[in-house]
């Protein structure tokens, strides 16, 4: 194997959480987002696509970078989630400019998962990483214990090992699939015990004659949308079911030994969920209150994970799909006006109060080109299962303002206002997020059945 895409060996990495962690983290994060809040050019050079799109994988995945990171402000830490929810498809050789981008990108991911299962096996799993000098991490939970740290780590493995079934040329691929192959035997242990560690902590909820088991039935757990404050919420147990989908796939855990712990197999946990979440026959955000109108107890994030939680083969789940996307679609107040930017939700949630004052419309009335991202890729897998073309001009559309808007603001947005502008308070700026830049490529070809852009190696 050529030595240029040989992956090097790590020095031992020590971890830390308790009380002293968790001061000196949120010291350490309090400094850097004022500091990027304040301190941070909002120059940019290019307009062009392509050449925004280059300047964003050059930043992401630099030889110096020590880990896979959105972009500032959040690069002073790490996300375990985000392997799932945001950058799911850096290995697709639709969204690799070269032989040299595809090299980099491997090595950095087989860093990053690495480093993420050295925190599994030390007993932190944790929402958030946070670096404190050389080879030392804190690990610190924002703003409650994780639903989808392991369904992270588990997706980066599932990423590195899937990387050669691809169709493509770069050699880097194969070199980066056995990488993933040795992390999961290295590791298969540890990860076995904290699946089943989570499946323990599930806990009988009963609503309207509906049993079901949650993560959250007595206080939050933190998703993606982890500023939000409401408890029994779908995404986090779609996170967690999907956690176990995905670990009974890679061989970790046998779904024998979670059946004991929750006292049915996975299909049914999985009915029980649809049951709970969808009895008004649409998705229900959260059980957490009342909601004043089917359109203000749906939000976005139901799309869940790429290939995670839905089976739109399923005509039960496209039906519970449709609805809840049809409420999202048919109500103003979830766009950005004139525009095909969906917002998180159509009313701001129920949140921390650092959030009330810091940025009260961080993961509420504010558009996440990312979430938006799922929500086509979601509407494309409707209408491939229905045989239908019910959604593809709305995934279409979503895909064109995604592309605008990131020429307009020079770079791939973390997040939108919904005014249609950068999202930024008196204390925050959202992340120009390099990272998360492949995924819209990826599915901006399934949608167009074209590359919006093309490389020659």
């Amino acid at each position: 194997m050529n030595s240029d895409i040989s992956f090097p060996r790590h020095r031992e990495n020590r971890f830390y959480q308790g009380l002293t962690a968790t001061f000196v983290a949120n010291a350490l994060q309090a400094v850097n987002f004022l500091g990027d809040r304040f301190l941070r050019q909002s120059h940019h050079p290019f307009t062009a696509i392509a050449d925004l799109y280059r300047h964003a994988m050059d930043s992401a995945f630099s030889v110096t970078e020590a880990f896979l990171v959105t972009g500032a402000p959040h690069a002073s830490a790490y996300y375990p989630r985000d392997f799932a929810w945001f950058y799911p498809d850096v290995l697709d050789p639709e969204s690799i400019m070269d032989s040299q981008d595809a090299v980099r990108r491997a090595r950095l991911l087989e860093k990053s998962v690495r480093l993420l299962l050295e925190a599994v096996r030390a007993g932190v799993v944790t929402t958030t990483i946070v670096p404190a000098g050389r080879g030392r991490y804190l690990g610190v939970n924002y703003f409650s214990r994780p639903s989808d740290t392991l369904l992270g780590i588990l997706a980066g493995l599932q990423q590195m090992m899937s990387a050669e079934d691809r169709a493509s040329s770069f050699l880097a691929m194969s070199q980066c699939a056995h990488a993933g192959r040795l992390l999961l035997a290295e590791y298969g242990a540890d990860l076995k015990r904290a699946i089943l560690q989570l499946a323990s902590e599930l806990e009988p909820f009963e609503a309207d004659g509906t049993r079901c088991l949650l993560c959250d039935a007595r206080a939050p757990r933190s998703a993606a949308t982890d500023t939000r404050a409401e408890r029994r919420r779908f995404v986090t147990n779609a996170c967690v079911y999907t956690t176990f989908v995905w670990g009974v796939q890679l061989g970790i855990v046998d779904e024998n030994e979670l059946k004991r712990l929750l006292g049915r197999d996975l299909a049914q946990h999985k009915r029980d969920l649809l049951r709970l979440f969808g009895k008004d026959g649409y998705i229900r955000h959260s059980l957490d209150g009342p909601a004043a109108t089917p359109a203000s107890s749906v939000a976005l994030d139901f799309v869940s994970v790429h290939r995670g939680f839905w089976d739109l083969n399923e005509e039960s789940e496209r039906a519970l799909f449709a609805a809840t996307a049809d409420l999202i679609i048919a109500e103003p107040r979830f766009r950005v006006p004139s525009t095909f930017h969906f917002l998180v939700s159509a009313d701001n949630p129920r949140t921390k109060m650092i959030h009330k004052i810091a940025a009260p419309a961080y993961q509420g009335r504010s558009s996440w080109p990312t979430f938006n991202v799922e929500f086509a890729d979601r509407m494309l897998d409707f209408d491939e299962f229905s045989g239908s073309g019910t959604y593809r001009a709305c995934a279409q559309g979503i895909l064109d303002a995604i592309r605008a808007a990131t020429e307009v603001h020079g770079g791939y947005q973390e997040l939108i206002s919904e005014q249609g502008l950068k999202y930024r308070t008196w204390a925050y700026k959202g992340a120009v997020a390099h990272s998360w830049f492949p995924r819209f490529l990826s599915v901006w070809r399934r949608a167009y059945g074209t590359s919006l852009l093309r490389w020659d190696d």
